[in-house]
């Protein structure tokens, strides 16, 4: 008895039939109606060929049918009397014949849907059809296991033929079933995928008093953990078990529950010590552990019953540890915690460990008592950071304030020369080169400042997608022709406050460092999208507070970051280029920018995949402002341009003698100062007229806004002018009291300096000289 290997489509055959058939009588209408005899003779050819292929494959269809029908009929009777329920079925699952089990426990009759008769005892029928009968059209047979509260059914399938399908389905009591019975022994549930109890058997039932929804109504100390012991709720006391996990397939996995051996029953004296919530060890001065409490072996992950050494569980002392032990029994350092790490392998965990004496049937042991300081250590590394990227910071603050005060100096005396010199002077090509570097020199200044978060930000409203459309030729330009860009902006995204230099310094740094990741090319995805944030989102250590946000993200396929390394991306001078092609400063830089900004920056990354930069900016919700202008109040006019006295007071001898022959050239009586005690002691003559103070910020002795404050008792209508290597924020931070005043960060041209002290001379109110009055 041989059958198909495969299921066909029955249908297939009478199309096949149909379109000889048509192709015969298509054939005989032609050879009728064709008056050329040549053709008549061929057309009638064909058209007894299309007949005779259909007469021949009509019949050995027939045959082929009642071989099958009869193989099919003697299949039914071999197993009209099996002792399981046996169907025989079409491919669309329509009972052909029930042998007599099958009619007994499913009432399964001719005509019926197998999808029916299994629905009487599951609910998904067709599901589990299907997934039978096409692992029996794919290997020959298909079958199944089902657990069902009080009882389990068995389906298989067997492939008969082309047509039709044999079915067994076996049912039965959980109690009969020969694995539930060889595990009997022991408290045995059945978990789905997501851990719902589908099946308890009797021990399970009597140790839970009943049925539990999950397992975690059964065991006291979640979470579940393979292998390990777990306290069990019972009808009685809680009782120690073992908890082992193994497969079920499906999705479904058996938990079985083996009681505490008697050998590792506690005695009532060391019951203290057992139930004890401190972790607790006993420990022989070679480390071996004698005995451990609950607490313990649950922070160690540990078995009561394994013999294990305390140098396998813990390290980083930073000394041997059996030498430690040796020094704890002889009495030497017991009151001194040491911090160890745990050698597990699921997390990283800490503990604090103090060493106590003690002798038990003669014998010296060292009590452990053990803390976890996981969290403590976690805070303390987090603490280090802070202090080291603020160290650095404040390094880089002050380097850049006195690269400041130098390229003020260089650029500001540039100036002076290029007054005196035309276009067409052979020097003026030079003096123009040592301008542009000294502002390259002060971008990178900039760097310095925005990793330090000092640099002086001038945020506005700004709609980001414009910003990157117009950023796309220029990073095309910087990727090059080995790497693609692919910008992809979300329509209708919110705007945002930043500083429109500085965010694009970020977006070009991310793209750079992306291109630098693909040395064999590739492409660099930067998405944009607006994000909700519902409730508040706690990405690694930074916590992103709810609200509306715009999420820019650069994307590449390089060669990724390694897990280690992900942490310190963003410190100042690291860098996993090779020597010489990176600085350490440009994601430090972003990261600097990014937060004085008020976003977040995150980065993902996997080894030879490549590493997504994640942007949250904050949207901007303020509505657009209507500019009104107002119509200027009268004032009297203000001096002439370059009209007036200017106190400068600069502790830098160059800032200062630039500033001075600046403004003089511009037509101001200038008096120096290079302290602010020396400005105050010019100040006590009363004689001496001053119209604007030019000042530093930071000087030795006084500060520019202390100095100025104790001027302005004498002279309160006395503008001033603000000048600071450091960013604008600090500067606020001192003067944001006092009134009338300018800041001019450095470094600063000649034009800039002059221009904002006519514009503080404008904006004072005009002294009426009597001399002058008619």
């Amino acid at each position: 008895m041989t059958f198909s290997d495969r299921a066909v489509p029955a249908s297939r055959p009478e199309y096949s039939a149909a379109l000889l058939l048509i192709l015969a009588g298509v054939a005989t209408a032609l050879a009728i109606t064709t008056p050329n005899e040549t053709m008549r003779l061929g057309f009638s050819a064909a058209a007894a060929g299309f007949g005779f292929v259909f007469l021949g494959r009509t019949a050995l269809r027939y045959l082929r049918s009642r071989v099958n029908r009869k193989l099919i009929k003697n299949m039914a009777l071999l197993v009209e009397h099996d002792v399981t329920p046996c169907l025989v079925t079409d491919v669309q699952g329509q009972v052909i014949s029930a042998n007599r089990e099958a009619a007994k426990t499913f009432r399964a009759a001719h005509g019926q849907m197998l999808r029916d008769i299994v629905g009487g005892h599951i609910a998904d029928a067709s599901g589990l059809i299907h997934r039978v009968q096409s692992a029996a059209v794919a290997e020959g047979i298909g079958a199944e296991k089902i657990v069902l509260p009080d009882r389990h059914l068995r389906i298989a399938a067997h492939q008969l033929g082309p047509f039709a399908m044999m079915w067994r389905l076996e049912l039965f009591l959980a109690k009969d079933d020969p694995l539930a019975q060889a595990k009997v022994t022991y408290p045995t549930l059945t978990i789905g995928r997501g851990g719902t109890v589908l099946w308890m058997n009797d021990a399970a039932r009597e140790l839970a008093g009943g049925r539990v929804r999950v397992v975690e109504d059964l065991i006291t100390d979640p979470p579940l953990r393979p292998g390990q012991m777990h306290n069990v709720r019972s009808g009685g006391e809680p009782q120690d078990f073992t908890v082992n996990v193994h497969p079920a397939g499906m999705g479904r996995e058996e938990v079985v529950f083996v009681p505490k051996t008697p050998q590792a029953d506690i005695s009532n004296d060391d019951m203290g010590f057992e139930c004890l919530p401190v972790p607790l060890l006993k420990v022989t001065p070679r480390g071996e552990i004698a005995k451990a409490n609950r607490s313990a072996r649950e922070l160690l992950v540990a078995d009561a019953n394994t013999d294990a050494n305390l140098a396998d569980l813990m390290e980083g002392l930073g000394r041997s540890i059996p030498d430690w032990l040796a020094d704890a029994a002889a009495g030497k350092g017991l009151g001194h915690s040491e911090f160890l790490r745990l050698t597990r392998t699921d997390q990283e965990v800490f503990v604090q460990v103090t060493l106590t004496r003690v002798i038990e049937d003669g014998k010296v042991l060292l009590v452990a008592v053990l803390n976890d300081a996981t969290e403590l250590k976690s805070l303390e590394a987090q603490f280090v950071q802070s202090q080291k990227m603020q160290a650095i910071g404040q390094l880089a603050g002050g380097v850049a304030h006195d690269f400041n005060n130098l390229l003020t100096a260089i650029s500001g005396h540039c100036d002076l020369l290029l007054l005196r010199h035309d276009p067409g002077d052979p020097e003026y090509g030079d003096l123009v080169q040592i301008h542009q570097n000294a502002n390259r020199a002060a971008a990178l200044v900039g760097q310095l400042l925005a990793f330090s978060r000092k640099q002086t930000l001038r945020p506005e409203r700004l709609e980001l997608r414009d910003i990157l459309s117009d950023l796309t030729h220029l990073l095309n330009r910087l990727v090059g022709e080995k790497v693609a860009l692919d910008l992809r902006q979300t329509p209708g995204l919110p705007p945002i406050r930043a500083d429109k230099r500085q965010l694009e310094q970020v977006i070009m740094n991310l793209v750079v460092n992306a291109r630098d990741a693909m040395a064999k090319g590739g492409t660099i995805l930067i998405e944009t999208e607006e994000r909700v944030v519902q409730n508040p989102l706690k990405y690694g250590r930074a916590r992103v507070p709810a609200g509306a946000y715009l999420v820019v993200r650069v994307q590449d396929d390089g060669v990724g970051i390694a897990a280690d390394k992900l942490e310190k991306v963003f410190e100042p001078f690291y860098t996993t280029k090779r020597t010489g092609e990176g600085t350490g400063l440009g994601l430090s830089t972003v990261y600097g920018i990014v937060k004085q900004t008020g976003g977040f920056i995150f980065v993902d990354s996997t080894v030879g995949k490549g590493s997504v930069f994640t942007l949250m900016f904050p949207a901007c919700e303020e509505p657009v402002a209507e500019e009104v202008i107002a119509p200027e109040p009268p004032r009297a006019a203000p001096a002439r341009f370059g009209d007036g006295v200017v106190l400068l007071v600069e502790d830098e001898a160059p800032v200062r003698a630039f500033a001075s022959r600046a403004l003089a050239h511009r037509g101001f009586h200038v008096i120096e100062a290079s302290t602010a005690e020396d400005a105050l002691d010019l100040l006590n003559d009363a004689d001496l007229k001053v119209d604007v103070f030019v000042t530093d910020v930071v000087m030795p002795g006084l500060d520019g806004p202390s100095w100025v404050r104790k001027a302005r008792q004498m002279r309160p209508d006395v503008p001033v002018v603000f000048m600071s290597g450091y960013a604008e924020d600090v500067f606020k931070s001192q003067g944001a009291q006092i009134e009338a005043s300018a800041f001019l960060s450095k470094p600063f041209s000649l034009v800039e300096l002059t221009s904002i002290v006519n514009q503080q001379l404008a904006t004072a109110d005009p002294v009426i000289e009597p001399a002058r009055m008619q």
